[in-house]
């Protein structure tokens, strides 16, 4: 019987044969990605809706198609990162929880434009509109185009219980009555109309609710410190 170690497995074996290498960095990369990912199915803070956090009205649902549509996602993130920088520029850190009746998500990775996941209420309907068809008019270094077409295309014709019936298999909670009344509320929109309810909504019911946390928080500790 031979005593001469299997050296098939060794670094000079591998390192000579790519196609083992191959194989091999799949595996690991495989696992270690599995160990990652799947535990975020089981977790109540990544499937739960955070508080605050509604479905999209239909409205609102149109008008982040168009988002989608015309590219906005490419400029503009929505995930504002735990970095200090982050938090002092645009609000409260995202969480996991906002996103779940989000499909797709849009956290993006690119800032040419500014992150836009808390700008929900932060500019009147009527900031939105002239910034979305001449952008210069409000910000002069602005390089972000000009989407003045936007008001003169109608959405009243536009189906969307197919999209939202979708939606609901993924798990997103509309209703027989929300997916039945659906294009009434498209009524004499356009997609100008659609994109601003879209961003009107972002990061409102979320920081209504931290901060419902916040002001809640002083008293609890009052409270608290009194019964010690």
């Amino acid at each position: 019987m031979s005593n001469k170690p299997n050296r098939f497995f060794s670094h000079e074996t591998i390192e000579k044969n790519i196609g083992i290498m191959i194989i091999l960095s799949i595996l690991v990369i495989s696992f270690a990605g599995l160990v990652q990912i799947v535990p975020l199915f089981f977790q109540h803070s990544t499937t739960q809706p955070a508080e605050g956090i509604k479905p999209y009205t239909p409205l609102q649902l149109a008008g982040r198609d168009t988002y989608i549509k015309e590219g906005c996602v490419g400029c503009h993130s929505q995930q504002v990162r735990l970095l200090q920088s982050d938090v002092l520029r645009y609000g409260h850190y995202s969480v996991a929880g906002e996103s779940v009746y989000d499909y797709p998500f849009l956290w993006g990775s690119k800032r040419t434009g500014p992150d836009l996941a808390r700008v929900g209420g932060r500019y009147s309907d009527d900031w939105h509109r002239l910034h979305l068809r001449d952008p210069r008019a409000l910000v002069k270094e602005s390089n972000m185009p000009g989407y003045y077409w936007l008001q003169h295309k109608d959405i009243s014709n536009l189906d969307l219980k197919p999209r939202m019936e979708a939606l609901r298999r993924l798990g997103v909670p509309y209703t027989d009555e929300d997916i039945a009344n659906a294009n009434k509320a498209l009524a004499g929109k356009t997609e100008e109309d659609a994109v601003i309810a879209y961003l009107q909504s972002l990061g409102v019911g979320f920081i209504a609710a931290v901060r419902a946390q916040e002001a809640a928080a002083p008293a609890t500790q009052a409270v608290s410190s009194e019964g010690n």
